[in-house]
C-alpha cells in the first residue's frame, strides 16, 4: 500500500516548531510494511491544504493520503473542510472508530473533527496532530485500510 504523509502546521511550515507527528505517522506505516512515497509539511491555510491534496490525489502515485494536524476546535484548524472540499465521497466509520478509540485513552478526543474520504481511487484521512494521538488514530483503522484500498481498486467484498 503506497501512502503520503502531509503535516499541516503553520509554526512547522515556517521553521518554528519541528515536526514530530509526520515523523511518527511514517515510522508506524513503515512498521505496517506500509510504502511511504512522500512526506511534506504545509501551513494551515484552506486553499494550500485542497490543493496539496488535490495535486497528491491526483497523481495516482498513492493509495492513502494521511494528514496530520489541523483537526481540532482552533480557528487556524481547517483540515476538515479543505479534505471535505476534494473529496468525492466520505467514510464516515474512520473518523468515528479514531474517535472512539482515541476517547478510550483521552476524553478530549471526543474534539475531533477528523474526517476520511475518497477521491477517485485515493484515501484520505484526517489524523490528530499530536504524535501520539496521529498514531493511536492510525492503529485505530490501520487494519481496515488494505481492505478497502483493495476494494477501491476493484476487488470482491469477500
Amino acid at each position: 500500500m503506497r501512502v503520503a504523509v502531509v503535516t499541516i502546521s503553520d509554526s512547522v511550515s515556517t521553521g518554528k516548531s519541528e515536526d514530530r507527528s509526520g515523523p511518527a505517522v511514517v515510522t508506524r506505516c513503515k512498521e505496517l510494511g506500509w510504502q511511504v512515497v512522500s512526506s511534506h509539511v504545509v501551513p494551515d491555510d484552506h486553499a494550500t491544504i485542497e490543493t496539496h491534496l488535490k495535486k497528491t490525489a491526483d497523481a495516482s502515485v498513492t493509495d492513502v493520503i494521511l494528514t496530520t494536524g489541523g483537526t481540532g476546535v482552533g480557528p487556524r484548524d481547517v483540515t476538515p473542510e479543505a479534505t471535505l472540499a476534494v473529496v468525492e465521497r466520505l467514510i464516515p466509520g474512520f473518523g468515528e472508530r479514531m474517535r472512539l478509540e482515541g476517547a478510550k485513552k483521552t476524553p478530549r478526543a471526543i474534539l475531533s473533527r477528523a474526517v476520511a474520504g475518497i477521491r477517485a481511487t485515493t484515501i484520505i484521512i484526517n489524523l490528530p496532530g499530536s504524535p501520539r494521538g496521529a498514531v493511536e488514530s492510525l492503529d485505530a483503522i490501520a487494519e481496515f485500510l488494505p481492505h478497502t484500498v483493495s476494494i477501491l481498486h476493484g476487488a470482491r467484498h469477500d
